[in-house]
């Protein structure tokens, strides 16, 4: 059996992976003279150094990353705490706190005033239970935002970071999806990972090296426009691509951008290495060795904005946060203007499952229907989805 895999995102070598550890013949076409799509790494001629073309925070409770990394040999690529700990700066009053899950899954935490949220009661974090319930048609704001500290100091993060949809139209659906197979499992499955060196030295060269050893052809700089009828194909490209491939397609068709901001800036890492920042522009912030990298979600607001004013604006929360001198060090404005499809009820609805009308022709990425918002850990989990169908379409 041969199986051509159009794109080398890591939903596309997630599918590859799972089709050549099970014997079939793979050709894996990526149009980008890179793989990796949003997750890779790269050399900055300005900064001098490589850096992620973005910031991806993993949880330990992500299952389908844990177990691709273990099956490429890079296992060990990740860091970040040794516990289920969150670092958090309020920009306007320059607090500093942590949010300090137990391992287990019954959370006395909350019952602690030194790990919970600041100005938070015990009682308050029964607003999570409103999530539980959550449908594709509520809201993220209207539900949980009376929540008031709780909501303001971590569930908004949450939900943003997660989700790169503004919460006051955001499904709070895929956000409870989340919550589920995280926080509600304990601290044991909450723990932060990032990877050590880079998004490429942890999820993209591992795995280019661990399917052409395996006899996979791997074509960089080879762009399909068309797809050869009758041929297995898994389509891992982005939707608007898909669309064009696979016309009458129906797919997410909004999308919101991630802005991530590098700037040539070395400070302490602390316990965690990262940081969530309340009340600025800047939302998260990691500590990577001599870059001090930040991410910006939901920020189709930030589109007529020029580089330099919003470098400012972030310099300024970074300032704030951590004390640092008043001019800003050299740095890069990363814009991804299509980053995820926007979370909200309507665009949900539009996802597509892994099956196409051809039996041939698969459909693996973050947008299609995994049931989680657009995450590595979803586009993993649809590659790997649509290996297997296509597997037990053609048994």
């Amino acid at each position: 059996m041969k199986v051509t895999v159009i794109g080398a995102g890591v939903a596309g070598l997630a599918a590859a992976c799972t089709l050549v550890e099970r014997g079939v013949e793979v050709v894996l076409h990526e149009a980008a003279p890179a793989a990796g799509g949003r997750c890779r790494s790269y050399f900055d001629p300005a900064l001098n150094c490589r850096i992620d073309n973005g910031n991806h925070l993993l949880l330990s409770g992500n299952h389908a990353v844990m177990g691709f990394l273990e099956r490429i040999g890079a296992g060990d690529s990740l860091a970040g705490p040794i516990e289920p700990v969150f670092a958090f700066v309020d920009v306007k009053t320059k607090v500093h706190w942590k949010l300090r899950l137990n391992q287990g899954r019954l959370p006395w935490w909350v019952f602690s005033p030194a790990r919970r949220v600041p100005g938070t009661r015990a009682s308050d974090y029964l607003a999570l239970l409103k999530l539980r319930r959550a449908g594709v048609d509520d809201l993220v704001a209207p539900l949980l935002a009376g929540a008031g500290e709780l909501y303001r100091n971590l569930l908004e993060p949450l939900a943003i970071a997660a989700l790169n949809t503004p919460p006051d139209v955001a499904s709070a659906a895929p956000l409870r999806a989340v919550v589920a197979e995280t926080l509600e499992r304990g601290g044991a499955a909450s723990i932060p990972r990032f990877p050590k060196l880079g998004l490429s030295e942890s999820f993209i060269d591992p795995a280019l090296a661990w399917l052409t050893a395996r006899g996979a052809e791997v074509r960089l700089g080879s762009r399909v426009s068309e797809i050869v009828p009758g041929e297995k194909t898994i389509l891992a490209v982005p939707p608007w691509v898909a669309v064009e491939l696979l016309p009458g397609l129906v797919v997410p068709a909004e999308h919101q951008a991630i802005l991530n901001l590098h700037f040539k800036c070395r400070i302490d890492p602390g316990e965690t290495g990262f940081w969530g920042l309340i009340g600025g522009v800047a939302e998260w912030v990691f500590a990577k060795g001599e870059i001090l990298s930040v991410t910006v979600s939901a920020a189709n607001k930030y589109a007529e904005m020029d580089n330099a004013t919003l470098a400012a604006l972030v310099w300024a929360d970074l300032r704030a946060a951590f004390g640092l001198a008043q001019e800003i060090p050299e740095h890069r404005v990363v814009r991804e203007k299509r980053a995820t499809f926007a979370a909200t009820p309507a665009q949900l609805k539009l996802r597509p499952g892994t099956r196409t009308a051809d039996k041939h022709i698969m459909l693996a990425g973050d947008w299609t229907d995994t049931g989680l918002p657009a995450t590595i850990e979803g586009a993993i989990r649809s590659g790997n989805a649509a290996a297997l169908a296509l597997l037990e379409q053609n048994a």
